[in-house]
């Protein structure tokens, strides 16, 4: 049997992680309405049917990235550098490089 000592203590670690991510992401009730906001505009567009699957998950991944840009930290590089990532993965596939 586990007991509370042993709970308390194994989700520390998750506890000290989400409160670093809150500084860096912001509110995550905040951060889900800006993305979500995002990719439904997204998904309205007359184009969304027509691409492809990489297409739309890069810019899902970007609608997310750019979500923790406006509830969080918009000055932490990781969430420009993945925007960047993700849209070259999706140039590389386009240009036959991937």
């Amino acid at each position: 049997m586990i007991d509370a000592g042993t709970i308390s203590t194994t989700f520390a670690p998750l506890e000290q992680l989400l409160a670093e991510r809150k500084s860096t992401h912001g509110e995550y009730r905040d951060h889900a309405a800006y993305t979500q906001a995002i990719k439904s505009l997204c998904r309205s567009s007359d184009n969304w049917s027509s691409l492809q699957d990489h297409q739309k998950e890069t810019l899902e991944m970007i609608a997310h990235k750019i979500g923790r840009i406006l509830a969080g930290d918009p000055n932490f590089d990781d969430h420009w550098r993945d925007i960047s990532g993700y849209a070259k993965l999706t140039a590389d596939r386009l240009a036959g490089v991937a």
